[in-house]
């Protein structure tokens, strides 16, 4: 894997063989990446991987047709042949008027925010696989666990950058930890698993080995003996493992893209109030050690922090350069990219603020709903709102979480949904989406 400053470099000259072989503009992308990972089961080595890959992607332009094309073969004499072959592929495509790089004038020169996303502290095989063995003996140390489906620990790296014809280069680097375990609960027909998993930049930022074990643990023999809900019109609470589901939901319905294909349930209430007045959703993509930080796009804007929803309302659509001339607006710097292709549009670091009052206080007039700890399925319509989705997790009955059930679906419409949606004071932070717990009210229930 090329390190940063060399990842620009290749983009760099990638850039030049494209504009010598004909292209009228062009831009590179860099990915590079490497990851060690350990797996042990009941005490036992399972899995050691290692893994290194890296990929150089070219976008040319020849007027307004377009072509992209990548090569994990970063020499020059392969980077000519691909840059030539872009061209023609670009020559031969159909014209698209929304086509185009950013405008030169919107790009970011720097300096470039060191977002602190690096961690230098390397992790030999041996030190990975006790890290997996110490989760898994936390998990399985809990009374009620009978079997486990394994720890894991892993590290990697990543390096990114990204070279245009019109004057952008930038380029940066980060790292991740992570640690897993997922415990097995009770026997025969009454098995229970889940499980507890952390990931971050730094390795100091992870939660002790045991608590997170225990935490897999605990939720497994919690699981057990789920009995079933009835179905009906009742308050359903999403546990904040699974709530950020539903923000994701609102950030791909306000992306420009969706806009403009006229594929968004949002379409037409940009600026309309959708969540109740207490409710604000922000992306912030210059966290400091933030999971998704990113100091510039992927077209080589400047990336800024952002309400999406303020007390209550939408601000607005996230757009790249193309959704952004289709909508006859400016490029909001959300643009991503992902394995080659044109940008899309993603946020980053997102965060549901929290409530002002706690989980207790949020269930307290329950008489009868469900918390939610797990989705199963995808049944969500992103056009016109609809949701209905498999779950399990615990009811609520007089204002107490009890006992676990499963087996049900919880159905509604995001606007309703939204609308209902009130939110505890338990906001999380170890990830890209956080939210504390949510809860909504006039959902159906689909049990017995």
């Amino acid at each position: 894997m090329l390190s940063p400053t060399a990842a620009q470099d290749r983009a760099a000259a990638l850039i030049d063989f494209a504009r010598a072989a004909g292209a009228d503009a062009a831009d590179a992308v860099y990915s590079g990446s490497s990851s060690e990972s350990v797996a042990v089961r009941l005490g036992n080595l399972e899995d050691v991987e290692r893994s290194e890959a890296e990929h150089l992607d070219l976008r040319v332009f020849c007027g307004r047709r377009s072509a992209s094309i990548g090569s994990s073969d970063l020499s020059d004499a392969a980077l000519k042949e691909l840059a030539a072959r872009a061209v023609d592929m670009a020559r031969a495509a159909p014209e698209d008027q929304y086509a185009g790089l950013a405008d030169q004038e919107l790009l970011f020169q720097g300096p470039f925010p060191e977002l602190d996303v690096a961690d230098p502290r390397e992790l030999s095989p041996t030190d990975l696989r006790e890290r997996a063995l110490a989760i898994e003996d936390a998990a399985r140390a809990v009374a009620g666990v009978t079997n486990s489906e394994g720890g894991h620990a892993s590290l990697s790296a990543r390096n990114f950058a990204l070279v245009t014809s019109h004057g952008f280069a930038g380029s940066f680097g980060g790292t991740m930890h992570g640690v897993s375990a997922t415990a097995i609960a009770g026997e025969g027909g009454n098995m229970q698993r889940d499980y507890a998993w952390r990931i971050a930049h730094h390795l100091e930022d992870l939660p002790e080995l045991e608590e997170l074990g225990r935490l897999a643990g605990q939720r497994a023999v919690r699981r057990m003996n789920p009995g079933r809900v009835k179905s009906g019109p009742m308050p359903v609470v999403f546990d904040p493992r699974v709530g950020g589901s539903l923000i994701s939901h609102l950030c791909g319905a306000i992306s420009g893209n969706a806009i403009a294909r006229r594929a968004s349930f949002l379409l037409g209430k940009e600026d309309e109030q959708i969540f109740a007045p207490t409710i604000s959703i922000h992306d912030d993509p210059l966290r400091q050690r933030g999971l998704s930080s990113r100091p510039f796009d992927g077209e080589g804007l400047a990336t800024a922090p952002r309400a999406l929803v303020e007390h209550g309302r939408l601000t607005g659509w996230l757009m790249d350069s193309a959704a952004a001339r289709q909508l006859g607006a400016a490029p909001t710097g959300h643009a991503v990219r992902g394995a080659g292709g044109s940008p899309g549009v993603g946020t980053s670091n997102v965060h549901l603020a929290a409530g002002e009052v706690s989980l207790a206080e949020l269930i307290a007039d329950i008489e009868e709903g469900v918390f939610v700890n797990e989705l199963i399925g995808h049944g969500v319509n992103g056009v016109t709102g609809d949701y209905s989705r498999g779950a399990s997790g615990f009811r609520i009955v007089k204002g107490e979480i009890a006992g676990p059930v499963a087996e049900f679906t919880v159905a509604g419409n995001l606007l309703d949904m939204f609308r209902q949606l009130s939110v505890a004071n338990d906001l999380e932070w170890h990830r890209s989406l956080n939210v504390p717990t949510i809860r909504v009210d006039g959902m159906t229930v689909a049990g017995d």
